[in-house]
């Protein structure tokens, strides 16, 4: 059995406004899905990108616009965005205060491909053996 303490793993700059705190992932023996969280300041986000799996995006605290395609919608804490694969998303903080959000994505290795560019942007790989 192995315990992972989150709080063992510091925050990254991910972006201008946004820290990420990988939880779970190939980096720490994960096979199947990476876990992670994230602090973002108001008017800031993820531009729009897409994975080749599913993800879940759940709203911690604070108010974030979130879409798929051209569907948007707001998300407030307490509620959650299945992100199906290969759809096109995104999200940013609309409210005054920092939005945190856990993300799920069904995949060891984060690995997404961001609008206009050709190569996907991959991290939290598998560990050096």
């Amino acid at each position: 059995m192995r315990v992972i303490a989150h709080m063992d793993h510091p925050r990254e700059q991910w972006r201008a406004g946004v820290e990420t705190r990988m939880q779970v992932s190939a980096g720490n023996g994960a096979s199947q899905l990476c876990l992670f969280e994230q602090w973002v300041q108001p008017g800031v986000g993820a531009p729009t990108h897409w994975h080749s799996v599913e993800e879940v995006l759940t709203v911690l605290s604070g108010t974030a616009e979130m879409w798929i395609d051209d569907d948007r919608m707001t998300l407030t804490a307490g509620q959650s965005l299945l992100v199906p694969a290969e759809r096109k998303h995104g999200f940013r903080n609309v409210g005054t205060e920092t939005l945190h959000i856990h993300a799920v994505l069904a995949s060891p290795i984060f690995e997404a491909i961001f609008d206009g560019s050709a190569e996907p942007v991959r991290r939290w790989l598998p560990a050096a053996p």
